[in-house]
């Protein structure tokens, strides 16, 4: 079998989980890898065995035997890589959020669309197998019509004025940092659970800390809680830290969810309760496996994990049996292995977030800033 060739653009926290949930997938060869320097991606590249590495991802788009590219950089190259991967005749799957501004991603839907090429956001929080069972029930209509959902992502990596991370500067980011990175989960993920579109919101955004600590050198998503007080330049700051938004859904539906990067504790606290006029869920990120049902006359329960006990669609996210945890780096497989057999057959349903998702979701993002500035709620 001939396997696919793929290229990592980005060399941080997310290249090493992509590139580990790549080689899971036997069809698909990780061939190279680029980041900002040269030596940086030799540094990656040997650190995962990769020998190709360049400080020069346009060598790797000009290489005709790379069928696709992982964007993973910093938001703000977001764009302009999948632009020239796009022109290039690769395949693409980016991180989310997909760009810095919606016309930069609606540029990238048009692009897309001319050019045939499977394209893929990796909102990978969707592919948990008990997320993919809420969603069975509620399209089954187990939960009857969906009226509230509620719920949060809350995090510590930045809870102290010395935390740093790339996301905190604008200029790499853009300009909503927790919404962004963390709120654009929330957003898709209760979309895709419910099938209802949000229709108006109300957000309110905080930055506790007015400046950081930047330290003098790199330092790799949640990483860097050991330096030195000589390590640090002192940096204002201009994206948030914290963000609550009320929701409308549909005709009928309301909600409300916060984010937070600095929650004391919460190390990756993704939390969503659907409720709806027969029953309600909710699940938490931090025990991917199980699913609370909640009755008003029977006694509420827990789903764990089991595909022989799980819808059939659902249970095809689930590649263990029973009583065998599928966590973080499980989503990020089954997102892979349906976005490759799309660049394996152009005729292969689209099992994945495409570039439209991404755009939806620049628009949702748009949209929290407008409100939080104006102080009042805005229609989508």
């Amino acid at each position: 079998m001939k396997k696919l060739r793929t290229a990592i653009i980005g060399t941080g926290f997310m290249g090493r989980v992509h590139a580990e949930n790549l080689r899971r997938l036997p069809e698909v060869e990780v061939a190279a890898v680029a980041g900002s320097s040269d030596e940086r991606a030799r540094q990656f590249g040997n650190s995962i065995g990769v020998n190709r590495a360049t400080g020069n991802y346009q060598e790797l788009l000009e290489d005709s035997t790379i069928d696709a590219v992982h964007v993973l950089t910093p938001n703000a190259l977001h764009y302009p890589i999948c632009r020239a991967a796009l022109e290039a005749g690769k395949h693409v799957l980016c991180e989310k959020p997909f760009t810095i501004l919606v016309q930069e991603a609606r540029e990238l839907v048009e692009l897309a669309a001319q050019t045939s090429h499977a394209n893929c956001i990796q909102h990978n929080l969707r592919y948990y197998p008990v997320v993919q069972q809420m969603r069975c029930m509620i399209e089954a209509g187990d939960l009857g019509e969906i009226l509230i959902v509620q719920g949060t992502y809350s995090q510590d990596w930045l809870l102290y004025e010395t935390d740093w991370n790339w996301r905190v500067d604008s200029t790499d980011n853009g300009a909503l940092r927790a919404m962004g990175d963390i709120g654009s989960h929330w957003m898709d993920l209760i979309q895709h659970l419910t099938g209802l579109g949000v229709t108006a919101l109300c957000a309110d955004l905080a930055t506790f800390h007015k400046t950081r600590r930047k330290p003098k050198g790199p330092v790799e998503t949640f990483a860097g809680k050991t330096l030195k007080p000589g390590d640090y330049d002192s940096v204002p700051i201009d994206t948030e830290d914290f963000g609550s938004v009320l929701l409308r859904l549909g005709d009928r539906a309301r909600g409300a969810f916060t984010v937070s990067q600095m929650s004391a504790g919460r190390k990756n606290m993704f939390t969503v309760e659907i409720y709806g006029t027969k029953a309600g869920v909710a699940w938490n990120q931090e025990r991917p496996d199980e699913m609370w049902i909640g009755e008003r006359d029977r006694p509420n329960g827990i789903l764990v994990k089991d595909p022989a006990l799980m819808y059939p669609r659902a249970a095809a996210y689930a590649d263990l049996p029973g009583g065998h945890s599928e966590g973080y780096d499980d989503t990020h497989k089954q997102v892979f292995k349906r976005f490759y057999a799309r660049v394996a057959d152009a005729a292969a349903p689209v099992e994945y977030p495409t570039f439209e998702d991404g755009l939806l979701g620049m628009r949702l993002l748009e949209k929290v800033a407008e409100s939080s500035k104006k102080q009042g709620w805005v229609e989508v």
